[in-house]
Protein backbone atom coordinates (compact mmCIF):
# COMPACT_ATOMS: atom_id res chain seq x y z
CA UNK A 1 0.00 0.00 0.00
CA UNK A 2 1.67 3.18 -0.37
CA UNK A 3 4.42 5.41 -1.61
CA UNK A 4 6.01 4.67 1.68
CA UNK A 5 7.99 6.94 3.81
CA UNK A 6 10.55 4.25 4.34
CA UNK A 7 12.31 4.33 7.64
CA UNK A 8 16.01 4.38 6.94
CA UNK A 9 18.25 1.58 7.91
CA UNK A 10 21.58 3.01 8.59
CA UNK A 11 23.87 0.73 10.49
CA UNK A 12 26.43 -1.70 9.22
CA UNK A 13 27.42 -4.67 11.27
CA UNK A 14 28.10 -8.25 11.17
CA UNK A 15 27.46 -9.95 14.38
CA UNK A 16 29.28 -12.69 16.22
CA UNK A 17 30.24 -13.37 19.83
CA UNK A 18 32.78 -15.13 21.96
CA UNK A 19 32.37 -18.24 24.04
CA UNK A 20 32.28 -17.43 27.73
CA UNK A 21 34.50 -18.86 30.42
CA UNK A 22 34.48 -18.75 34.17
CA UNK A 23 36.15 -15.62 35.40
CA UNK A 24 35.20 -13.72 32.24
CA UNK A 25 36.92 -10.36 32.38
CA UNK A 26 37.37 -7.39 30.13
CA UNK A 27 40.73 -7.69 28.39
CA UNK A 28 43.29 -4.94 28.63
CA UNK A 29 43.65 -4.80 24.85
CA UNK A 30 42.45 -6.48 21.71
CA UNK A 31 43.91 -7.01 18.28
CA UNK A 32 40.59 -7.20 16.42
CA UNK A 33 38.86 -3.96 17.35
CA UNK A 34 35.07 -4.16 16.95
CA UNK A 35 33.56 -2.16 14.14
CA UNK A 36 31.86 1.02 15.35
CA UNK A 37 29.31 2.58 13.03
CA UNK A 38 29.85 6.17 11.95
CA UNK A 39 26.48 7.17 13.40
CA UNK A 40 27.36 5.73 16.79
CA UNK A 41 30.77 7.39 16.78
CA UNK A 42 29.11 10.75 16.16
CA UNK A 43 26.81 10.17 19.13
CA UNK A 44 29.72 9.19 21.33
CA UNK A 45 31.71 12.27 20.31
CA UNK A 46 28.82 14.56 21.32
CA UNK A 47 27.49 12.70 24.38
CA UNK A 48 28.01 13.59 28.00
CA UNK A 49 29.29 10.99 30.44
CA UNK A 50 25.78 10.38 31.83
CA UNK A 51 23.93 10.06 28.52
CA UNK A 52 22.37 6.70 27.69
CA UNK A 53 22.96 5.73 24.05
CA UNK A 54 20.93 2.87 22.49
CA UNK A 55 23.21 0.39 20.73
CA UNK A 56 23.20 -3.07 19.19
CA UNK A 57 26.20 -5.25 20.02
CA UNK A 58 27.01 -8.24 17.83
CA UNK A 59 29.13 -11.07 19.14
CA UNK A 60 31.35 -13.87 17.88
CA UNK A 61 31.03 -16.55 16.64
CA UNK A 62 28.23 -16.69 14.11
CA UNK A 63 26.28 -19.92 13.89
CA UNK A 64 26.98 -22.28 11.03
CA UNK A 65 24.05 -22.10 8.58
CA UNK A 66 25.32 -24.93 6.38
CA UNK A 67 24.58 -28.68 6.39
CA UNK A 68 21.08 -28.42 7.84
CA UNK A 69 18.71 -31.40 7.53
CA UNK A 70 16.90 -31.67 4.21
CA UNK A 71 14.49 -34.46 5.14
CA UNK A 72 11.64 -32.07 5.97
CA UNK A 73 10.90 -28.40 6.58
CA UNK A 74 10.13 -29.05 10.26
CA UNK A 75 13.43 -30.88 10.80
CA UNK A 76 15.36 -28.08 9.09
CA UNK A 77 13.66 -25.35 11.14
CA UNK A 78 14.15 -27.15 14.44
CA UNK A 79 17.82 -27.87 13.75
CA UNK A 80 18.45 -24.29 12.66
CA UNK A 81 16.75 -22.75 15.69
CA UNK A 82 18.52 -25.04 18.14
CA UNK A 83 21.88 -24.33 16.50
CA UNK A 84 21.33 -20.57 16.65
CA UNK A 85 20.20 -20.73 20.27
CA UNK A 86 23.14 -22.89 21.31
CA UNK A 87 25.66 -20.52 19.74
CA UNK A 88 24.04 -17.49 21.34
CA UNK A 89 23.63 -19.11 24.76
CA UNK A 90 27.28 -20.04 25.14
CA UNK A 91 28.63 -16.70 23.96
CA UNK A 92 26.08 -14.41 25.64
CA UNK A 93 26.12 -15.84 29.15
CA UNK A 94 29.27 -13.96 30.33
CA UNK A 95 27.81 -10.69 29.07
CA UNK A 96 24.61 -11.26 31.05
CA UNK A 97 26.62 -11.27 34.28
CA UNK A 98 28.78 -8.29 33.31
CA UNK A 99 25.83 -6.23 32.10
CA UNK A 100 23.84 -7.01 35.24
CA UNK A 101 26.63 -5.47 37.29
CA UNK A 102 26.63 -2.39 35.05
CA UNK A 103 22.86 -2.12 35.37
CA UNK A 104 23.10 -2.28 39.15
CA UNK A 105 25.65 0.52 38.98
CA UNK A 106 23.20 2.66 36.98
CA UNK A 107 25.21 2.78 33.76
CA UNK A 108 22.95 0.61 31.56
CA UNK A 109 19.34 -0.41 31.23
CA UNK A 110 18.18 -4.03 30.99
CA UNK A 111 19.53 -5.63 27.78
CA UNK A 112 17.50 -7.49 25.15
CA UNK A 113 19.28 -10.57 23.82
CA UNK A 114 18.77 -12.03 20.31
CA UNK A 115 19.58 -15.66 19.59
CA UNK A 116 18.81 -15.36 15.88
CA UNK A 117 21.76 -13.05 15.15
CA UNK A 118 23.80 -13.54 18.36
CA UNK A 119 23.52 -9.96 19.57
CA UNK A 120 22.04 -7.79 22.28
CA UNK A 121 20.46 -4.34 22.39
CA UNK A 122 21.14 -2.06 25.31
CA UNK A 123 21.15 1.58 26.37
CA UNK A 124 24.45 2.45 28.01
CA UNK A 125 26.75 5.30 28.92
CA UNK A 126 29.69 6.15 26.63
CA UNK A 127 32.08 4.60 29.14
CA UNK A 128 30.30 1.23 29.08
CA UNK A 129 30.22 1.28 25.27
CA UNK A 130 33.94 2.03 25.26
CA UNK A 131 34.52 -0.92 27.59
CA UNK A 132 32.50 -3.19 25.29
CA UNK A 133 34.88 -2.41 22.43
CA UNK A 134 37.70 -4.06 24.41
CA UNK A 135 36.08 -7.50 24.45
CA UNK A 136 37.51 -9.75 21.71
CA UNK A 137 34.13 -11.50 21.51
CA UNK A 138 32.44 -8.28 20.35
CA UNK A 139 32.24 -8.09 16.58
CA UNK A 140 30.52 -4.72 16.12
CA UNK A 141 28.59 -2.01 17.90
CA UNK A 142 26.10 0.24 16.15
CA UNK A 143 23.39 2.71 16.96
CA UNK A 144 19.91 1.34 17.59
CA UNK A 145 18.39 3.59 14.93
CA UNK A 146 14.86 4.88 14.55
CA UNK A 147 12.91 4.34 11.32
CA UNK A 148 9.75 6.05 10.11
CA UNK A 149 6.76 3.96 9.09
CA UNK A 150 5.81 3.88 5.40
CA UNK A 151 3.18 6.42 4.41
CA UNK A 152 0.07 5.14 2.66
CA UNK A 153 -0.72 7.10 -0.48
CA UNK A 154 -4.44 6.94 -1.18
CA UNK A 155 -5.71 7.56 -4.68
CA UNK A 156 -9.25 7.93 -6.02
CA UNK A 157 -10.95 4.53 -6.33
CA UNK A 158 -10.57 2.84 -9.69
CA UNK A 159 -11.27 -0.53 -11.27
CA UNK A 160 -8.39 -2.73 -10.26
CA UNK A 161 -6.43 -4.22 -13.17
CA UNK A 162 -3.76 -5.98 -11.14
CA UNK A 163 -5.18 -9.50 -10.82
CA UNK A 164 -5.89 -9.93 -14.51
CA UNK A 165 -2.61 -8.18 -15.33
CA UNK A 166 -0.61 -10.96 -13.69
CA UNK A 167 -2.88 -13.78 -14.98
CA UNK A 168 -3.79 -15.10 -11.55
CA UNK A 169 -7.29 -16.19 -12.63
CA UNK A 170 -5.78 -18.93 -14.78
CA UNK A 171 -4.12 -20.41 -11.69
CA UNK A 172 -7.31 -20.19 -9.63
CA UNK A 173 -9.08 -22.07 -12.41
CA UNK A 174 -6.68 -24.95 -11.81
CA UNK A 175 -7.75 -25.03 -8.16
CA UNK A 176 -4.78 -23.29 -6.56
CA UNK A 177 -5.57 -20.48 -4.12
CA UNK A 178 -2.74 -20.72 -1.56
CA UNK A 179 -4.51 -23.09 0.83
CA UNK A 180 -2.12 -24.49 3.44
CA UNK A 181 0.46 -21.71 2.96
CA UNK A 182 1.22 -19.11 5.64
CA UNK A 183 2.43 -15.65 4.63
CA UNK A 184 3.87 -13.10 7.05
CA UNK A 185 4.47 -9.38 6.96
CA UNK A 186 6.72 -6.96 8.79
CA UNK A 187 4.76 -3.73 8.60
CA UNK A 188 2.64 -1.19 10.48
CA UNK A 189 0.29 -3.95 11.60
CA UNK A 190 -2.95 -5.40 10.26
CA UNK A 191 -6.62 -4.65 10.91
CA UNK A 192 -7.75 -8.21 11.64
CA UNK A 193 -11.38 -7.13 11.92
CA UNK A 194 -11.63 -6.42 8.20
CA UNK A 195 -14.06 -8.91 6.59
CA UNK A 196 -11.49 -9.78 3.92
CA UNK A 197 -8.73 -10.50 6.46
CA UNK A 198 -10.42 -11.74 9.64
CA UNK A 199 -11.11 -15.29 8.39
CA UNK A 200 -7.59 -15.60 7.05
CA UNK A 201 -5.65 -14.78 10.21
CA UNK A 202 -3.93 -17.94 11.51
CA UNK A 203 -4.95 -17.01 15.04
CA UNK A 204 -3.40 -17.84 18.39
CA UNK A 205 -0.56 -16.24 20.27
CA UNK A 206 1.95 -17.35 17.63
CA UNK A 207 0.39 -15.25 14.86
CA UNK A 208 0.92 -11.69 16.08
CA UNK A 209 3.99 -9.95 17.44
CA UNK A 210 4.30 -6.40 18.76
CA UNK A 211 7.85 -5.77 20.01
CA UNK A 212 6.67 -2.55 21.68
CA UNK A 213 3.95 -4.37 23.67
CA UNK A 214 1.33 -1.81 22.68
CA UNK A 215 -1.23 -4.28 21.29
CA UNK A 216 -1.78 -7.91 22.25
CA UNK A 217 -3.89 -8.59 19.15
CA UNK A 218 -3.55 -7.39 15.54
CA UNK A 219 -3.87 -3.63 15.11
CA UNK A 220 -2.88 -1.12 12.44
CA UNK A 221 -2.83 2.62 13.24
CA UNK A 222 -1.95 3.72 9.71
CA UNK A 223 -3.56 1.23 7.32
CA UNK A 224 -0.34 0.54 5.40
CA UNK A 225 0.07 -3.04 6.57
CA UNK A 226 -3.66 -3.72 6.15
CA UNK A 227 -3.54 -2.80 2.47
CA UNK A 228 -0.39 -4.84 1.89
CA UNK A 229 -1.97 -7.91 3.50
CA UNK A 230 -5.15 -7.53 1.43
CA UNK A 231 -3.20 -7.91 -1.81
CA UNK A 232 -1.64 -11.14 -0.57
CA UNK A 233 -4.64 -12.95 0.94
CA UNK A 234 -7.75 -10.77 0.72
CA UNK A 235 -11.01 -12.29 -0.47
CA UNK A 236 -14.02 -10.82 -2.19
CA UNK A 237 -16.12 -9.54 0.71
CA UNK A 238 -16.34 -6.13 -0.96
CA UNK A 239 -17.74 -7.53 -4.19
CA UNK A 240 -14.50 -7.97 -6.13
CA UNK A 241 -11.52 -10.25 -5.61
CA UNK A 242 -8.56 -8.33 -4.23
CA UNK A 243 -6.15 -10.99 -2.93
CA UNK A 244 -3.88 -13.19 -5.01
CA UNK A 245 -3.83 -16.16 -2.60
CA UNK A 246 -7.20 -15.96 -0.80
CA UNK A 247 -6.81 -19.50 0.54
CA UNK A 248 -3.60 -18.72 2.42
CA UNK A 249 -3.39 -17.57 6.02
CA UNK A 250 -1.42 -14.71 7.50
CA UNK A 251 0.61 -13.71 10.53
CA UNK A 252 2.26 -10.36 11.17
CA UNK A 253 4.83 -8.48 13.23
CA UNK A 254 4.17 -4.79 13.89
CA UNK A 255 7.67 -3.35 13.49
CA UNK A 256 6.46 0.28 13.73
CA UNK A 257 5.01 1.61 16.96
CA UNK A 258 1.80 3.63 17.12
CA UNK A 259 3.76 6.81 16.43
CA UNK A 260 5.06 5.36 13.17
CA UNK A 261 8.60 4.78 14.41
CA UNK A 262 10.66 1.58 14.37
CA UNK A 263 13.90 0.81 16.14
CA UNK A 264 16.59 -1.38 14.69
CA UNK A 265 16.37 -3.66 17.70
CA UNK A 266 12.60 -4.10 17.27
CA UNK A 267 13.12 -5.12 13.64
CA UNK A 268 15.75 -7.65 14.71
CA UNK A 269 13.29 -8.98 17.28
CA UNK A 270 10.63 -9.33 14.60
CA UNK A 271 12.94 -11.23 12.26
CA UNK A 272 13.77 -13.58 15.14
CA UNK A 273 10.06 -14.07 15.92
CA UNK A 274 9.41 -15.08 12.31
CA UNK A 275 11.74 -18.07 12.77
CA UNK A 276 9.92 -19.44 15.81
CA UNK A 277 6.63 -17.63 16.57
CA UNK A 278 5.58 -19.91 19.45
CA UNK A 279 9.06 -20.09 20.99
CA UNK A 280 9.13 -23.87 20.60
CA UNK A 281 11.69 -25.19 18.09
CA UNK A 282 9.89 -28.55 17.92
CA UNK A 283 6.78 -26.99 16.32
CA UNK A 284 7.40 -25.70 12.76
CA UNK A 285 5.16 -22.64 12.86
CA UNK A 286 7.39 -20.29 10.86
CA UNK A 287 5.64 -18.80 7.82
CA UNK A 288 6.42 -19.97 4.30
CA UNK A 289 7.07 -16.47 2.90
CA UNK A 290 7.86 -13.06 4.39
CA UNK A 291 6.77 -9.75 2.87
CA UNK A 292 8.72 -6.58 3.68
CA UNK A 293 7.06 -3.43 2.35
CA UNK A 294 9.53 -1.13 4.10
CA UNK A 295 13.15 -0.14 3.67
CA UNK A 296 15.75 2.58 3.44
CA UNK A 297 15.21 6.13 2.20
CA UNK A 298 18.84 6.87 1.29
CA UNK A 299 20.42 4.96 -1.63
CA UNK A 300 23.42 2.85 -0.67
CA UNK A 301 24.44 -0.50 0.74
CA UNK A 302 23.82 -1.16 4.42
CA UNK A 303 24.53 -4.58 5.94
CA UNK A 304 22.63 -4.11 9.20
CA UNK A 305 19.98 -6.72 8.46
CA UNK A 306 21.99 -9.09 6.28
CA UNK A 307 22.51 -11.65 9.09
CA UNK A 308 18.74 -11.74 9.67
CA UNK A 309 18.08 -12.39 5.99
CA UNK A 310 20.80 -15.05 5.84
CA UNK A 311 19.12 -16.93 8.67
CA UNK A 312 15.70 -16.67 6.99
CA UNK A 313 17.13 -18.04 3.75
CA UNK A 314 18.73 -20.90 5.68
CA UNK A 315 15.29 -21.62 7.16
CA UNK A 316 13.73 -21.73 3.69
CA UNK A 317 11.73 -18.51 4.13
CA UNK A 318 12.15 -16.18 1.15
CA UNK A 319 12.32 -12.50 2.23
CA UNK A 320 10.52 -10.51 -0.46
CA UNK A 321 11.04 -6.73 -0.37
CA UNK A 322 9.49 -3.70 -1.97
CA UNK A 323 12.23 -2.26 -4.19
CA UNK A 324 11.74 1.27 -2.87
CA UNK A 325 10.21 4.55 -3.99
CA UNK A 326 13.43 6.45 -4.66
CA UNK A 327 13.34 6.43 -8.49
CA UNK A 328 13.77 7.21 -11.25
CA UNK A 329 17.52 7.90 -11.12
CA UNK A 330 20.19 5.25 -11.65
CA UNK A 331 21.15 3.20 -8.56
CA UNK A 332 18.30 4.70 -6.56
CA UNK A 333 18.06 1.63 -4.33
CA UNK A 334 18.59 1.20 -0.60
CA UNK A 335 19.01 -1.63 1.88
CA UNK A 336 17.85 -4.12 2.91
CA UNK A 337 15.98 -4.60 -0.39
CA UNK A 338 19.24 -4.52 -2.35
CA UNK A 339 21.01 -7.14 -0.23
CA UNK A 340 21.76 -10.32 -2.20
CA UNK A 341 19.57 -12.41 0.11
CA UNK A 342 16.50 -10.23 -0.56
CA UNK A 343 14.11 -10.58 -3.49
CA UNK A 344 13.17 -7.08 -4.69
CA UNK A 345 10.02 -6.03 -6.56
CA UNK A 346 9.54 -2.75 -8.44
CA UNK A 347 6.32 -1.13 -9.69
CA UNK A 348 4.58 -0.80 -13.05
CA UNK A 349 1.19 0.67 -13.87
CA UNK A 350 -1.72 -1.07 -15.61
CA UNK A 351 -0.10 -0.36 -19.00
CA UNK A 352 3.18 -2.02 -17.90
CA UNK A 353 5.01 1.31 -17.75
CA UNK A 354 7.55 1.56 -14.95
CA UNK A 355 6.30 3.88 -12.23
CA UNK A 356 8.49 7.01 -11.94
CA UNK A 357 8.89 6.47 -8.20
CA UNK A 358 10.09 2.86 -8.53
CA UNK A 359 13.75 2.47 -7.45
CA UNK A 360 16.24 1.62 -10.17
CA UNK A 361 19.46 -0.36 -10.40
CA UNK A 362 22.11 -1.48 -10.59
CA UNK A 363 22.17 -2.72 -7.02
CA UNK A 364 24.34 -0.68 -4.66
CA UNK A 365 25.21 -3.90 -2.81
CA UNK A 366 25.91 -5.98 -5.94
CA UNK A 367 26.95 -3.58 -8.73
CA UNK A 368 26.99 -6.36 -11.32
CA UNK A 369 23.41 -7.38 -10.53
CA UNK A 370 20.28 -5.93 -12.06
CA UNK A 371 17.78 -4.29 -9.75
CA UNK A 372 14.96 -4.88 -9.01
CA UNK A 373 14.57 -8.62 -9.50
CA UNK A 374 11.24 -8.07 -11.25
CA UNK A 375 8.30 -5.67 -11.39
CA UNK A 376 4.61 -6.08 -10.55
CA UNK A 377 1.51 -3.88 -10.52
CA UNK A 378 1.99 -1.02 -8.09
CA UNK A 379 -0.14 1.91 -9.25
CA UNK A 380 -3.79 2.44 -8.23
CA UNK A 381 -4.15 -0.98 -6.61
CA UNK A 382 -7.42 -1.63 -4.77
CA UNK A 383 -7.02 -3.30 -1.40
CA UNK A 384 -8.24 -3.42 2.18
CA UNK A 385 -8.38 -0.31 4.35
CA UNK A 386 -8.94 0.04 8.06
CA UNK A 387 -12.47 -0.13 9.51
CA UNK A 388 -13.68 -2.55 6.85
CA UNK A 389 -13.13 -0.08 4.02
CA UNK A 390 -11.30 -0.29 0.68
CA UNK A 391 -8.91 2.09 -1.03
CA UNK A 392 -6.69 2.49 -4.06
CA UNK A 393 -2.96 2.72 -3.39
CA UNK A 394 0.35 3.12 -5.18
CA UNK A 395 3.99 2.31 -4.44
CA UNK A 396 6.39 -0.60 -4.48
CA UNK A 397 4.81 -1.47 -1.12
CA UNK A 398 1.86 -2.85 -3.06
CA UNK A 399 3.99 -4.37 -5.82
CA UNK A 400 5.94 -6.69 -3.49
CA UNK A 401 2.87 -8.52 -2.09
CA UNK A 402 1.96 -9.52 -5.65
CA UNK A 403 5.11 -11.65 -5.75
CA UNK A 404 4.32 -13.05 -2.30
CA UNK A 405 0.82 -14.01 -3.42
CA UNK A 406 2.07 -15.76 -6.56
CA UNK A 407 4.71 -17.63 -4.58
CA UNK A 408 2.00 -18.74 -2.13
CA UNK A 409 0.11 -20.29 -5.04
CA UNK A 410 3.31 -22.00 -6.19
CA UNK A 411 4.08 -23.39 -2.74
CA UNK A 412 0.60 -24.86 -2.48
CA UNK A 413 1.12 -26.67 -5.76
CA UNK A 414 4.81 -27.47 -5.13
CA UNK A 415 5.24 -27.49 -1.31
CA UNK A 416 8.77 -28.86 -1.35
CA UNK A 417 10.41 -26.15 -3.44
CA UNK A 418 13.84 -25.22 -2.11
CA UNK A 419 14.64 -21.58 -1.48
CA UNK A 420 16.64 -21.45 -4.71
CA UNK A 421 13.80 -23.06 -6.66
CA UNK A 422 11.45 -20.44 -5.24
CA UNK A 423 13.70 -17.68 -6.55
CA UNK A 424 14.01 -19.36 -9.93
CA UNK A 425 10.26 -19.88 -10.19
CA UNK A 426 9.52 -16.24 -9.46
CA UNK A 427 12.13 -15.02 -11.91
CA UNK A 428 10.67 -17.38 -14.51
CA UNK A 429 7.17 -16.06 -13.76
CA UNK A 430 7.72 -12.96 -15.85
CA UNK A 431 7.17 -11.54 -19.30
CA UNK A 432 9.63 -9.26 -21.02
CA UNK A 433 8.19 -5.80 -21.35
CA UNK A 434 8.29 -4.20 -24.81
CA UNK A 435 11.77 -2.95 -25.66
CA UNK A 436 13.01 -3.74 -22.16
CA UNK A 437 14.97 -6.96 -21.76
CA UNK A 438 16.45 -7.69 -18.32
CA UNK A 439 17.50 -4.26 -17.15
CA UNK A 440 17.76 -1.94 -14.16
CA UNK A 441 14.27 -0.50 -14.60
CA UNK A 442 12.12 -3.63 -14.84
CA UNK A 443 14.47 -6.36 -13.67
CA UNK A 444 13.83 -9.65 -15.41
CA UNK A 445 10.33 -8.55 -16.41
CA UNK A 446 6.75 -8.16 -15.18
CA UNK A 447 5.21 -10.82 -12.94
CA UNK A 448 2.93 -13.37 -14.65
CA UNK A 449 1.57 -16.26 -12.58
CA UNK A 450 0.56 -18.38 -15.54
CA UNK A 451 4.05 -18.33 -17.07
CA UNK A 452 5.51 -19.21 -13.67
CA UNK A 453 3.36 -22.32 -13.40
CA UNK A 454 4.33 -23.36 -16.91
CA UNK A 455 7.98 -23.15 -15.87
CA UNK A 456 7.28 -25.24 -12.76
CA UNK A 457 5.51 -27.92 -14.76
CA UNK A 458 8.41 -28.11 -17.22
CA UNK A 459 11.22 -28.01 -14.66
CA UNK A 460 9.80 -29.43 -11.42
CA UNK A 461 7.14 -31.84 -12.63
CA UNK A 462 3.71 -32.76 -11.39
CA UNK A 463 1.95 -30.62 -8.82
CA UNK A 464 0.79 -31.87 -5.47
CA UNK A 465 -2.75 -33.18 -5.20
CA UNK A 466 -5.35 -30.56 -4.44
CA UNK A 467 -6.28 -30.88 -0.75
CA UNK A 468 -9.74 -31.21 0.67
CA UNK A 469 -10.25 -27.70 1.99
CA UNK A 470 -11.60 -28.27 5.48
CA UNK A 471 -10.51 -25.44 7.74
CA UNK A 472 -10.19 -26.93 11.19
CA UNK A 473 -10.38 -24.78 14.35
CA UNK A 474 -7.04 -23.32 15.31
CA UNK A 475 -5.17 -24.49 18.35
CA UNK A 476 -4.48 -21.46 20.51
CA UNK A 477 -0.76 -21.53 21.21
Amino acid sequence: MGLRRWGFIILILLFPFQLGVVGFQQPYSTIDTPQISNELQQQLDNASSTDFIPVIVRLKPTANLENLPTSSRSARLEALILRLQSTARSSQQPFRVWLYEKQQAGSTNSPTFFWSINAFAIQATPEVIKQLTLFPSVLSISLDSIYDAPVSITNPPSIEPNLTQINVQAIWAQGWDGFGVVVASLDTGVDATHPDLAPRWRGGTNSWFDPYNQHSTPYDPSGHGTGVMGIMVGGSAGGTSIGIAPGARWISAKIFNDSGKATTSAIHAAFQWILDPDNNPATPDAPNILNNSWGGIVPGCNLEFQPDLQVLVAAGVLPIFAAGNLGPTISSNASPANLPEAFSVGSVDSADLVAPFSSRGPSNCSPNSIYPNLVAPGVNINSTERSGLYGSFSGTSVAAPHAVGVLALMLQAYPFLTIEQQRQALLAATIDLPSTPADNDTGIGRLDACIGFQWLQENIGQTAQLPVKIHLPFIQN
